[in-house]
């Protein structure tokens, strides 16, 4: 398919100021979507009371001098990473950093795990090597049903750490694998995406002013 793109010729005052095309229609639609799905996620105060769940359990492993590991695949890696940092970095102030990692950051293990054994193990691996009864693993994954999520569920609960999944309306398979589970009730990809760092933001800062508080 031949690709087509909009001359920068085209790209004028008058186009800037122009009514909504349809792609400007799309943009507005798309915006919509998200607004409707946070007003059903701040309806649902089962939902609500896990997000606090999740932040008291992160709570209590730093206050035992635990750790927060983070796994996810894709955009949701991207966000495991985004979220240790808040964490072991700061999130609104300074303050003492705090035991949290993403498991995919060092590429030389991911690749070698992936090659040698298999992609499926690349997180379970890291569980074990890491892991300690008492922390806490936050697994992401909007099917719930990645293979190498799965597994490194199984081998946190082995460990006996607390479990976190994070997932889309279903739950997948993590449903029955988690401690604690906050299902965004919906299917759509990146809307559930939105919803998981929205989440992640407020369990940041409710565990950075509850433990440090100013």
């Amino acid at each position: 398919m031949q690709m087509s793109f909009p001359s920068k010729d085209l790209i004028t005052e008058k186009t800037i100021f122009a009514p909504l095309s349809h792609t400007g229609v799309m943009i507005k639609e798309i915006i919509q979507s998200s607004i409707d799905l946070r007003k059903a996620v701040l309806g649902d105060d089962k939902l609500l009371k896990t997000v606090q769940s999740v932040a008291d359990a992160m709570i209590a492993t730093f206050a035992a001098d635990g750790k927060v590991l983070f796994c996810g695949n894709g955009g949701s890696a991207a966000d495991a990473q985004h979220l240790a940092a808040e964490l072991s970095g700061r999130y609104y102030y300074d303050r003492p950093p705090l035991y949290a990692e993403a498991l995919h950051t060092n590429t030389s293990f991911v690749t070698a795990v992936a090659n040698d054994y298999s992609f499926d193990e690349v997180y379970a691996r890291m569980v074990k090597a890491a892991g300690r009864k008492n922390d806490v693993l936050v697994a992401i994954s909007t099917s719930g049903n990645s293979p190498n999520i799965i597994k490194a569920l199984r081998a946190a609960t082995e460990a006996g750490m607390v479990t976190i999944g994070l997932t889309g309306n279903d739950g997948g398979k993590m449903k029955t694998l988690c401690s604690l589970l906050l299902k965004v009730p919906s299917n759509d990809t990146p809307r559930i995406q939105e919803v998981h760092i929205m989440f992640g933001h407020i369990i940041c800062q409710i565990v950075e002013s509850t433990i440090f508080p100013r």
